[in-house]
């Protein structure tokens, strides 16, 4: 009877269930419910970063083979489960979230100044949208997407505005190095940006619906 040729090159295949780490730090994540440091789950599960690192890589790719309804997300320096976005709609409608008013233009165009040109001013924004933006600047800091960043040493020592954590968790961001350049923004949202437009005054996040909140007045 012949022997049988093992191909020792062929991968292994990997276990049914998922390794003792990563069902670990998958109910690390459930139970976290928000964006937790690699370093921070390694903590609390007593494992080694490289082990933990492995764990979110094989949730990763489980999760992507098997179809589920959720999916790991990198952001604001740490990781989280979350539900995969064509699930939103139904996510919304179970949750009572349907009729949640969105951010405004003018808020958004706010918030575009402070992310790009933090930390500024409220005098500085009204400068360069044109109109009193403290409506506005009162509807990020309720958001919590903004918060204040001390005052700045001028005449009236108005309060300095800078982006949260809570933004970067909002617009899926790791970090605010990853924010578009103004001349990525018409490739990523068809925005017209023309040569030398100052950053802060392109729209950052467009909205899809018409403007529901003005500042003027």
């Amino acid at each position: 009877m012949a022997d049988e040729t093992i191909d020792s090159t062929a991968p292994a295949p990997e276990p049914r269930g998922a390794s003792p780490a990563a069902a670990l730090v998958e109910a690390l994540l459930f139970a976290s419910g928000k964006p937790a440091a690699a370093e921070r789950l390694a903590e609390a599960a007593e494992l080694p970063l490289s082990d933990v690192e492995a764990a979110l890589d094989e949730i990763a790719r489980r999760f992507d083979a098997e179809g589920r309804g959720l999916r790991l997300d990198r952001v604001a320096g740490g990781v989280r489960l979350v539900a995969r976005n064509e699930f939103d709609v139904p996510i919304r409608r179970l949750l009572g979230l349907e009729g949640r008013t969105r951010l405004s233009i003018a808020s958004l165009e706010t918030l575009a100044i402070v992310a790009y040109r933090q930390p500024v001013t409220a005098p500085e924004i009204a400068d360069l949208r044109g109109v009193n933006s403290a409506s506005s600047i009162r509807t990020l800091l309720d958001r919590k997407l903004i918060t204040t960043a001390g005052r700045k040493p001028v005449v009236g020592t108005p309060f300095l505005y800078k982006t949260t954590k809570e933004f970067l968790v909002h617009f899926g961001l790791s970090e605010l190095a990853e924010l578009p350049k103004p001349e990525e923004l018409e490739a990523l949202y068809g925005i017209e940006t023309s040569a030398g437009l100052d950053p802060a005054q392109t729209e950052l996040f467009p909205s899809e619906e018409p403007p529901g909140e003005s500042d003027a007045g």
